[in-house]
């Protein structure tokens, strides 16, 4: 993983993301605990800040506006120590991510909590079959540089405990890139 980034900041900044159900959030809130790093749900953010140019019925969620998300997020980000937790990358800017952990989940494990969460026809579809052909992960190496993007399994407790320490380490061994 990359030792260093952000230009200027003291703290880094980590974009945790994968198919919804990967448990980013879970990740992000105990790694946030860990570091003392702000924790940013951006779905929470969309519909806490009405984010968003309405609703999609046909994928029961709410259409993201980027340009207000960012606009929302610029200063906190230049300023650094931030986990942004979003199943979206791309149209974050590159410069304000210093790691991208991109979780991954097996299948029948993700198909079981997609479905306990109310998931069903297409919504649970698509998202299965975004994780089967790894798509995040591909999102996130097109879109930011090959050597901060880590994937993460994150199947089990075990394997979210292990991902926050991996993760709570490289926190504390960033430095700041002189400027």
């Amino acid at each position: 993983m990359a030792e260093s980034g952000g230009g200027g900041r003291k703290k880094p900044n980590i974009l945790v993301t994968g198919t919804p159900g990967t448990g980013k959030t879970t990740t992000s809130s105990l790694l946030a605990e860990a570091t003392l790093l702000r924790h940013v749900n951006v779905g929470d953010l969309v519909r806490d800040k009405n984010l968003h140019d309405g609703w999609d019925d046909q994928l029961d969620c709410h259409v993201i506006n980027e340009d207000l998300v960012c606009d929302e997020l610029e200063d906190m980000m230049e300023e650094g120590g931030n986990i942004v937790d979003y199943h979206g990358c791309d149209f974050f800017p590159e410069r304000w991510f210093d790691l991208v952990a991109v979780l991954q989940t097996e299948n029948s494990v993700l198909y079981d909590r997609l479905s306990k969460r109310g998931y069903t026809g297409s919504k649970l579809t698509n998202n299965i079959e975004c994780e089967i052909f790894q798509v995040l992960l591909e999102e996130a190496k097109d879109s930011y540089p090959e050597d901060i993007v880590v994937a993460l399994q994150s199947d089990t407790v075990d394997d979210i405990n292990r991902n926050v320490t991996t993760l709570t380490d490289w926190v504390r061994s960033w430095c700041p890139k002189p400027e």
